[in-house]
């Protein structure tokens, strides 16, 4: 598959991805790219988010491909337990958020996330009904590489290890990211059509 065969979602993690993230990038620069848009980037709330990308994913008129960073990629783990088999074609999941081990993640933007409150916690780790990959990061501070192999593993994802990249986020130096563009590029052509 190309980007043009697909209709490709963005879930950005907990508080979006700014102007200059990757995420945003990709979704202005990529025809078939939309965002799936929250209601609340800074109270997440596990159902809602689950639910808004199903809805986007109906609303599709091409096959479905998942784009998700951080909190959107335990977004995507919760809502892959209630899709069927075909529903989503593909999910590409960066620097995913270990919403288990949430109470050690650094302060962000004052803010300190409530895993289980929210509902993320505890994270799924039965395979997944579609094809995915994971991209992680060595020196990130939300998901170690162990627990990031771990649920690789579990959710049949092929782990891409990205070496020292803390979050693969624009505060790491992840605005433009060529070698995720080369990564997801090469991840579309696995996909059937």
């Amino acid at each position: 598959m190309r980007t043009s065969d697909v209709d490709i979602l963005i879930v950005p993690g907990w508080s979006g991805s700014g102007e200059d993230h990757w995420q945003t990038r990709w979704e202005r620069t990529l025809k078939t790219a939309r965002r799936v848009e929250q209601e609340d980037w800074y109270a997440p709330d596990a159902e809602a988010w689950v639910g808004r990308i199903i809805e986007n994913a109906v609303q599709s008129a091409r096959p479905v491909v998942i784009v998700a960073h951080s909190l959107g990629v335990p977004a995507v783990a919760h809502m892959a337990k209630r899709i069927p088999k075909g529903f989503i074609s593909g999910a590409f999941l960066v620097a995913p958020a270990d919403v288990d081990h949430a109470s050690a993640w650094p302060v962000t933007e004052g803010l300190k996330f409530d895993a289980t409150a929210s509902g993320f916690s505890p994270l799924p780790g039965e395979p997944f009904p579609f094809p995915s990959v994971l991209v992680a990061s060595s020196t990130d501070p939300y998901c170690s590489m162990e627990r990031a192999t771990a649920l690789a593993n579990g959710w049949g994802s092929t782990l891409v290890e990205a070496g020292d990249a803390g979050h693969i986020n624009s505060a790491s130096g992840f605005g433009p990211w060529p070698d995720g563009v080369l990564r997801f590029g090469a991840f579309l052509r696995t996909l059937e059509a």
